[in-house]
């Protein structure tokens, strides 16, 4: 804690150094929010979990945040007791993680942070640096950042600094040097500002370059001896289009040669190229989208796997699931080392008052994904050591990665009863995406959910789920229930059953049962569950983590001032 007041103390003389000049002289204010999530175990050899030597495990974290003008300072304080299985086992400790200073100024032509801060350029596929908790995935840039507007519709942003890798009491960051430069161009806005017409179309432009340092070295391929690149530098263009009711963009991303631990230490140059393309009027919505990337992990340590340290984020393509079965068992991660994909949703919604659309309207909608590997050709002899392989073409290549169709209509029946009826038909390749240890090869499953609601009494309501997957492969078929009644605003209970019932061995026939209760007082929220947790991948944007097989106590506790 003394780390926690002494940085504390050095904010306050950062403020009334660097911002003692600030205009408004008013007392400033402060803002934050806290999270604890405490976990307990108990041994169960019949789903695999184990219990740690410390037998349970404590994640919190606190955020303060002090506004006055335009200066504002924060401090994150994190705490792991040890971390909570499923999160990096070597974050351990309480310490400060995360602090910055910050200044806006009043006209919006400058921004400058100095400590850590999280930014994106364009879709991030040249550098995104952002936290995802319930991952365990934070990779903070640690330096100076510096945002420019001289002109309304232009902006400029530059930044200097190093990752988050590690915590042990104390913020530890990677070993690279991360320099970043983008500049975006508002047309709309620029023509507004020197007195030009205001367009129908909107139409923005930008442009990206980032870079790393990282002291080089060699590297021994068979008979060859190469030398590792110091600097290694990314780059993007962009194109975003609107125009009533029509939205368009394209961006293409490229990277010298980049030897690391994800693709084999190649020196093959890394391409990126996404679009999309989209139309909404009421009551209806259509998107098409595609994605071609080609060797474009970028990361600060060359060295690192998973989820350390990454510069850039790549995109997903494929929706991203909410429902149990299809969110947990066969969920899709973008494949890092190359994929070409695709995918068409469309929305429709049916008048009310109509046959069809009932008393209250209807709502449809229906979503196609698809992703295989690239269209390459394997190089032979030196070429193919020190380069991997060569790409035919933007396309598809023959290696399929998922083929993902869902369909869903909800429909509100009268004033206490809501459903929602979904199916999804999917092609899962676990080679690609490993999601499973039983089995190697393409996994293909229906799933059906049944998703109601009930006004029962005034306040109070009860949500229930019934879900069933069907697949001949892998550990066979699954259903899930779930209930859960809310005493609004204040109570709610829930519990839910995962059960294999269709798995060829009647010994792993077992019943994932797992029930909560919580009470929510404005932004106080506290909830406390006990059960059984299954095995699996946890994703969130196309970025997965493995959760081990729990049995315990949770207790999960939340709160913002």
């Amino acid at each position: 804690m003394t780390r926690f007041f002494l940085f504390a103390a050095s904010i306050v003389g950062i403020s009334a150094v660097a911002f003692g000049q600030l205009e408004d002289q008013s007392s400033g204010s402060v803002t934050g929010n806290v999270q604890m999530l405490w976990q307990s175990y108990s041994e169960d050899p019949i789903i695999g979990a184990i219990v740690p030597p410390e037998k349970t495990g404590f994640n919190a974290y606190g955020n303060l945040i002090y506004n006055q003008g335009g200066f504002s300072a924060g401090m994150r304080y994190e705490s792991y007791l040890s971390a909570v299985l499923g999160f990096p086992g070597r974050f351990k400790g309480s310490g400060i993680g995360y602090r910055y200073a910050r200044y806006a100024d009043p006209t919006g032509k400058v921004d400058f942070t100095v400590g850590n801060f999280y930014e994106q350029f364009g879709s991030g596929i040249v550098l995104r640096s952002y936290e995802e908790r319930a991952l365990g995935i934070d990779n903070a840039l640690d330096g100076v950042r510096l945002i420019l507007r001289p002109v309304n519709g232009i902006e400029i942003k530059a930044l200097y600094g190093m990752q988050r890798l590690d915590f042990d009491s104390r913020l530890i960051n990677g070993p690279g040097t991360v320099r970043a430069l983008d500049g975006t161009i508002d047309f709309n806005s620029l023509l507004e500002s020197k007195g030009g017409l205001d367009w129908d179309t909107k139409i923005m432009l930008g442009g990206s370059f980032v870079s790393k340092f990282q002291s080089g070295g060699t590297i021994a391929k068979d008979s060859l001896l190469l030398q590792l690149p110091e600097n290694i530098g990314a780059w993007s263009y962009r194109i975003d289009a609107m125009r009533k009711g029509w939205s368009a963009g394209i961006e293409y991303a490229g990277k010298i040669n980049d030897p690391n631990a994800d693709n084999g230490y190649t020196y093959r140059n890394g391409q990126a190229l996404l679009f999309n393309l989209g139309y909404t009027q009421r009551g209806l919505g259509i998107s098409l989208s595609a994605k071609t990337v080609d060797n474009m992990s970028f990361r600060s340590d060359r060295d690192v796997l998973l989820f350390d340290l990454p510069i850039n984020y790549i995109p997903a393509i494929t929706q991203q699931h909410t429902y149990n079965l299809a969110a947990t068992l066969y969920p899709y991660a973008t494949v890092i080392s190359g994929e070409s994909s695709a995918s068409a949703e469309i929305f429709y919604s049916i008048p009310k008052g109509t046959r069809l659309g009932g008393k209250y309207g209807t709502k449809l909608s229906a979503n196609f994904a698809a992703a295989n590997g690239l269209d390459t050709t394997q190089l032979a002899g030196v070429e193919g050591l020190v380069y991997g392989y060569e790409r035919n073409s933007w396309g598809f290549g023959p290696s399929k990665f998922v083929r993902d169709f869902n369909v869903q209509i909800s429909r509100k029946e009268s004033k206490n009863f809501k459903w929602k009826y979904t199916f999804y038909n999917l092609e899962f390749n676990t080679l690609a995406t490993p999601v499973t240890t039983t089995f190697k090869g393409i996994v293909y499953a229906d799933i059906h959910v049944l998703e109601t609601q009930v006004k029962t009494r005034k306040r109070q309501s009860l949500r229930t789920e019934f879900q069933a997957l069907f697949t001949d492969q892998d550990k066979g078929d699954w259903g899930t229930v779930l209930a859960e009644y809310t005493w609004s605003p204040h109570w709610f209970a829930s519990v839910i059953d995962q059960y294999n019932f269709g798995n060829p061995d009647p010994d792993a026939r077992v019943h994932y049962l797992y029930g909560a209760v919580g009470r929510i007082d404005g932004p106080h929220r506290l909830s406390i569950g006990y059960g059984k947790r299954r095995e699996g991948i946890f994703c969130i944007g196309g970025v997965c983590r493995a959760v081990p097989a729990s049995n315990g106590f949770e207790i999960n506790f939340s709160s913002s001032f």
